[in-house]
């Protein structure tokens, strides 16, 4: 059995992929968008993942042939135009017939410097994407930065396979939701599962990892795993180092009064 192999498996619509993945926008250019710097470096950190047993890859543009899953966010309120070239433009970018998943990202609230999700209908865009997946460009379509409402909505249109909000161990707004869509089966694929680009901090944390003998990274992916078992993660990293420990975070095993420790780190964040 493989490290990644220890975290376990998890249905993404009719696929079955493990629950330790691996995030490639920290391989992209200036501002995680285009080309990479340095392709060679960025081509090893990907087949390393794959040789590693990674089977679920999620980008923003630019990275295959790998690639389960896609993440559209070409405009704060795209039109259906817009929409429909912006799934072009990646199915040429990255030389497939077909998407994998696409998650769409609602954008509501972000022109208005929203900090997270915030409340509007997702119907239109929604609707495009459902369209190009009944056309065969698409095969899955999953949700992101999205409130339950937006769930429900999105799920009257077509199946979702996925939603992708902000959740680690400090920022868990979305505790409940977890445990909605883990009884219904959906998986729930948290961004910036350490902090994004503020790393976690935490003295707790620090204490927890220096009792067994991890790195504070590696115990606030155990953690995740451990939360639920809809959680799939997408760890990024533009190291094949970094990407070693990170992946064997699904060898670390948190035992229960570790579990309890850490979960004070969410109810002491406002």
């Amino acid at each position: 059995m493989s490290t990644v192999d220890q975290s376990g498996t998890f249905a993404l619509g009719n696929r079955i992929v493990k629950r330790l993945g691996y995030g490639a926008m920290r391989l992209a250019g200036p501002g995680v968008f285009g080309p990479p710097k340095d392709p060679d470096a960025a081509v090893a950190v990907l087949r390393e993942a794959i040789a590693c047993g990674v089977n679920h890859i999620d980008t923003s543009d630019y990275y295959g042939p790998h690639v389960t899953n896609q993440l559209i966010r070409e405009a704060l309120h795209p039109s259906p135009e817009e929409l429909t070239q912006a799934v072009h433009d990646n199915l040429r970018n990255l030389g497939l017939d077909v998407l994998d998943v696409v998650n769409f990202r609602s954008m509501h609230g972000v022109d208005a410097g929203s900090q997270g999700p915030a409340e509007g209908s997702i119907e239109a865009p929604l609707t495009v994407l459902a369209e190009l997946q009944h056309k065969g460009l698409v095969r899955r379509i999953g949700l992101s930065n999205v409130t339950p409402a937006q769930i429900a909505e999105g799920r009257r249109i077509c199946e979702i396979v996925c939603v992708q909000n902000e959740y680690n161990l400090a920022h868990r707004a979305n505790d409940a939701l977890i445990d909605d869509l883990a009884r219904d089966g959906i998986p729930y694929v948290p961004y910036f599962p350490l902090g994004g680009f503020n790393p976690l901090q935490s003295s707790i944390l620090s204490k927890v990892a220096a009792r067994l003998d991890a790195t504070p990274m590696q115990v606030a992916l155990a953690w995740l795993l451990r939360r639920a078992p809809n959680v799939l993660l997408i760890p990024g990293t533009s190291s094949v180092t970094h990407l070693r420990e990170n992946l064997a975070s699904a060898e670390l095993n948190l035992p229960g009064d570790a579990m309890t420790s850490l979960n004070e780190i969410g109810d002491s964040v406002p």
